[in-house]
């Protein structure tokens, strides 16, 4: 029976591994090894609910622990980027680190949003969830999630305005 439980797990993880991964960066704000650390700490707790959890929905139990860890972990803030007198060199137009920068410029903004501002936005509008289910993972009614993502939204515009684009 333990062998079973076991490779089904094993089985789960390795199929929801990327998709868990990306999530977690966009909810710690881009930090890579933030978010490895908070996918395991989220599958440890997984495990111990695995028998009850796996015929339900394990992706969404997974999804709430990370969404709730997230928000926790916002109260030790370190600020990773640092302002410069002068901007690097500008980048060609067939040039894919433009993309890359575009990325990169969307989850510093995200890293500066509060926590719970972060997971509403990243569970509303990029894992697209109802705002019922986003209400459910903050847990908080939906009214204060519905002003979590519209203040989060209102302050993702303000700080990638303030950005000024390089003259090309």
């Amino acid at each position: 029976m333990e062998q079973a439980r076991a490779g089904e797990f094993d089985a789960f993880v390795t199929a929801r591994w990327p998709v868990l991964l990306h999530l977690a960066r966009l909810l710690v704000g881009g930090d890579r090894h933030r978010a490895e650390d908070l996918v395991q700490d989220s599958l440890v707790k997984l495990w111990f609910v695995w028998p009850r959890i796996a015929e339900e929905a394990p992706e969404a139990y997974v999804r709430k622990v990370m969404v709730r860890a997230a928000a926790r972990s916002g109260r030790r803030l370190w600020w990773g980027e640092r302002p410069v007198d002068r901007l690097p060199d500008v980048a060609g137009a067939d040039d894919v680190s433009a993309d890359v920068a575009e990325r990169s410029r969307l989850e510093a903004a995200l890293a500066r949003l509060t926590p719970r501002q972060r997971v509403a936005v990243v569970l509303r509008y990029y894992q697209d969830l109802p705002e019922q289910q986003v209400a459910e993972a903050l847990g908080c009614p939906v009214g204060t999630a519905r002003s979590h993502a519209a203040r989060g939204v209102a302050r993702l515009r303000q700080l990638l305005a303030d950005v000024v684009e390089p003259v090309r």
